[in-house]
């Protein structure tokens, strides 16, 4: 409905152009909001307000001459003018009656799908060599609820999990094996357990050995030189710990696979080539030895130019020249028109220098968009980042497995006649879902306080609150196996209906919303409000007990659109839904 009022109103700048009250080269940027208060009616727009100096007219003349030229439309019951020149616009009953209607027969819920782009989004992206910890797992579940939401409108989205196994980290591990079979010829048992001791032995080393580090560094240019002896022992490294996760990815209910990692090593082949391809535009710069960028808009506090570093004096490589040659590849073979990057919001300054030197060097095409959607921290209830008792990182698994423990005691507090084999399944999906909902239903660009407690709730904003309110709706049909809704109808005649359908009519508008900044918390709020909805409607219109048997299959229909865009909204978010709990 809300695309619909923006129609309209394009329909009008159109004709205002066409009589001359705005110049033919003007592009109006319309906004169309839901309104706080019904009285106000359904959504409203300032356009007037906007036109005001581009028109040369006061705003309440331009608002009622917005409306004499509006072009007619059933969906629309009336229009008025609020205060200084604002517009709102009342949706017809009727209208929004057939709306939901449709909804219920189409596969996207009625969902309007946008233009189809080529979306490149990179998330996940752990370090290899080492186990998985609780700072991968915003990026993994934020990047990939954008990604089901993405492809539910329509778009190809091609999944990169750009992982971490390349770089400084590999060489210290080699190094560290070298040392080992020097001493006494022990052989590394290949476990993921012996790659977590080998890695902290292996950085112990490098801080407290200048040889050591020196060894670590030339072992990585060997490696990125094609080196066979460094690559088969890189290879065993990586199969390992990317097995790991994929074991976490499955438990997390996460759509990545292997076929979507494109690691920092798939772009070594040309790492050179960027080197050349800069210094023949002549941006390259050296300081102390080292092949940098220095862009103008980039400057510290002092006013000094700020280096993105190309390659190091060694010979080496850094996260910059991958990124960029990621860029390239993402524009130019994958033919992205959108890259979204979910990587802590730490890295922005170097995203913003990355992406800048990326349009300027033309490595990408002028139209693909390039975007930094950063995330805040997970931090403990001390307000601090989370971590272990002892000071040391939580690792994801350890994270889940808690999870699953806590779970399963509350469901089993709930359900203590349950059959252990059903109270184990509820309390998977609870616990996982849990983790993530309390993490997906916080603004991406903020910090949050991690609380198994809060997050294990049955009250407020939770995982649980919705797997029970879906379970609800859903039980609803168990008790109504024998009525025919073939022939059915939606007709809104009660308050309560009229709230439930408009707030089920939003369902793309948030979607939208959603994909466009890559925030899942939009979503999460919308489902969270629309079981709210749900429970006001059911206290005060009786279902399967309506006075009337056109009435019922209607509030059935209700229950049954409710029902399903619950489902469609928390497996988008990734999060399975129950029948009984």
């Amino acid at each position: 409905m809300k695309s619909h009022i923006e129609s309209l109103l394009e329909q009008t700048i159109e004709s205002f152009k066409q009589q001359g009250i705005v110049p033919a080269d003007f592009q109006a940027r319309i906004q169309v909001d839901r309104t706080k208060d019904k009285s106000h009616g359904d959504l409203a727009t300032n356009l007037a307000m906007m036109l005001t100096k581009v028109a040369k007219k006061n705003p309440r003349e331009l608002a009622q001459l917005i409306i004499d030229t509006l072009p007619a439309s059933s969906y629309v019951a009336k229009v008025e003018i609020a205060g200084p020149g604002f517009i709102n616009f009342f949706i017809d009953d009727n209208a929004l009656a057939n709306q939901l209607q449709q909804a219920l027969t189409s596969d996207h819920l009625g969902v309007a799908l946008p233009t189809k782009q080529t979306i490149v989004v990179d998330y996940s992206s752990p370090n290899l060599a080492k186990e998985m910890h609780v700072g991968h797992l915003r990026s993994t579940i934020i990047g990939d609820s954008v990604v089901r939401a993405l492809e539910y409108l329509g778009h190809n989205v091609i999944r990169q999990n750009h992982v971490g196994d390349w770089g400084t980290q590999f060489g210290m591990l080699l190094a560290l094996m070298e040392e080992l079979r020097a001493a006494n010829g022990e052989q590394a048992k290949m476990e993921l357990s012996d790659l977590e001791s080998f890695y902290r032995a292996a950085k112990v080393r490098f801080d407290e050995s200048t040889e050591f580090a020196t060894r670590a560094r030339q072992l990585v240019v060997a490696l990125q030189s094609g080196d066979e002896y460094c690559n088969k022992l890189w290879r065993e490294f990586n199969d390992i710990s990317l097995s790991h996760c994929h074991d976490v990815y499955k438990r997390l209910g996460v759509s990545l696979t292997r076929a979507d990692v494109h690691g920092e090593s798939a772009y070594n082949a040309d790492l050179a080539q960027v080197v050349k391809d800069l210094d023949a535009q002549c941006l390259l710069s050296e300081s102390n030895g080292a092949k940098v960028v220095f862009q103008e808009a980039f400057r510290n506090k002092e006013g000094e130019p700020l280096p993105v570093i190309i390659q190091k004096a060694d010979g080496g490589y850094l996260y910059a020249t991958s990124d960029l040659a990621a860029m390239r590849y993402r524009s130019n073979v994958l033919k992205a028109d959108r890259a979204m990057y979910f990587v802590d919001l730490r890295q922005a300054l170097h995203f913003q220098q990355v992406f800048s030197l990326a349009k300027l060097a033309k490595f990408v095409r002028p139209e693909m968009s390039l975007e930094h959607t950063g995330f805040g921290t997970m931090n403990g209830e001390d307000g601090r980042p989370f971590k272990t008792r002892s000071g040391g990182v939580v690792k994801l698994v350890d994270l889940l497995d808690e999870a699953d423990v806590r779970a399963l005691e509350l469901v089993r507090s709930k359900n203590p006649d349950m059959d252990e084999a059903t109270l184990t399944e509820i309390a998977r999906v609870v616990g996982i879902s849990s983790v993530k909902y309390a993490d997906l239903s916080k603004n991406r660009t903020s910090d949050y306080i991690f609380s198994f407690e809060q997050m294990l709730s049955f009250e407020g904003n939770t995982a649980p609150y919705l797997l029970y309110a879906y379970t609800r709706v859903a039980g609803i049909f168990k008790r109504a196996t024998d009525i025919d809704l073939s022939q059915a109808k939606i007709v809104l005649e009660h308050e309560k209906e009229k709230d439930l359908g408009t707030k089920l009519a939003q369902f793309g508008e948030v979607l939208t919303r959603m994909t466009d900044k890559g925030l899942p918390h939009v979503l999460c709020g919308y489902l969270y409000e629309l079981a709210s909805e749900f429970s006001s409607f059911y206290e005060a219109c009786p279902v399967l007990a309506a006075e009337t048997e056109a009435q019922k299959q209607s509030r059935l229909l209700l229950a049954q659109l409710t029902a399903k865009t619950l489902k469609t909204g928390l497996s988008l978010l990734g999060i399975e839904t129950l029948e009984r709990m």
